[in-house]
Formats: C-alpha cells, sequence, structure tokens
C-alpha cells in the first residue's frame, strides 16, 4: 500500500461556479459530503479553499471528477478540468491527483437528496458535493484505481 493510500482521500466534482467536495477517512471506513466551494473553479480562490481542507485532514489522494460523454469520450469541459488539475498538482505537489470517470454522478446524488428527502430547494446546494461523495464511493467501491478516464483520453468502462 502506498503512502498516498494510507492517508485521507477528498473527492471534487468541478465546476465553474460552484465545486463539491467529499472526503473519506485513511482507513475508507467513512466517506462524507462536505461543504461545497462557491466560486470561479478556476481561481487561485478554490486552492486557498482546498488548502484550508488539507489543514483539517491528512490527505493522500485528490480524487477528481472527469467530464466524460456517455459514449466514453471526453466532454466539451475536459480542458477546463484539466487546467484545474494541473493547478491542483503544481501548488499540492505531495498529494497524488487522479481523474476519475463522473459519469451519472449528478443523476445518483440527485437520488441520494430526493430519498433522504432533502427539500427540492435545498438539494441545488447540496448537489455538487453529494455528486463528489457519489463519485468517491465508486472509486472506492472499484478498488482505488490510479485512473478511469475515456477512450480518447478521456474513457474507460465505468464500473457496473
Amino acid at each position: 500500500m502506498s503512502a498516498a493510500a494510507r492517508k485521507a482521500v477528498l473527492a471534487i466534482d468541478h465546476g465553474t461556479k460552484r465545486c463539491g467536495f467529499a472526503a473519506a477517512d485513511a482507513l475508507r471506513i467513512s466517506a462524507l459530503p462536505l461543504a461545497p466551494f462557491h466560486g470561479d473553479g478556476q481561481g487561485a480562490p478554490l486552492l486557498d479553499f482546498i488548502a484550508a481542507l488539507l489543514r483539517e485532514r491528512d490527505v493522500g489522494t485528490f480524487l477528481v471528477g472527469w467530464p466524460v460523454n456517455m459514449d466514453g469520450s471526453a466532454s466539451a469541459r475536459a480542458a477546463q478540468v484539466q487546467l484545474f488539475v494541473d493547478a491542483l498538482r503544481l501548488r499540492f505537489p505531495a498529494q497524488r491527483v487522479v481523474r476519475y470517470d463522473e459519469r451519472l454522478t449528478s443523476k445518483a446524488a440527485e437520488e441520494l437528496l430526493r430519498e433522504a428527502r432533502v427539500p427540492p430547494a435545498r438539494r441545488r446546494e447540496l448537489r455538487d458535493s453529494f455528486s463528489a461523495l457519489v463519485l468517491l464511493r465508486d472509486w472506492l467501491d472499484s478498488g482505488e484505481p490510479d485512473e478511469r478516464l475515456g477512450p480518447d483520453g478521456g474513457a474507460g468502462e465505468r464500473a457496473p
């Protein structure tokens, strides 16, 4: 087991106006949604927000949702997310950054929120962090692969 695997994981559902976060502890016993970041998805304030999260937990891995179309190709947002990934790697060189197919995470997050009887008005605020939670659970259930992308730099098959 690598040193990164013995530390917490921070999952990130990157967006242009809001980014959702979820975390799993080092033992992978619990995975919880965290407060979202509201603001520019490419700005320094987002990286500062992440730095504050790192002060709260010993994170070894950033798990970043990779935008993939249903056919497995990288979506139009992939270039923006790659810029964010590059900024993460530059600012936080001690953490491993893993990109992971985020297809259908928003839909699954909506279902979780509905099942939890969260009022519709509150769902929008929580959706991004619950999407990060779905991404994190999927990655953990898949055995924590290094990456799962699409066939053209964006692919790979999603675990059932």
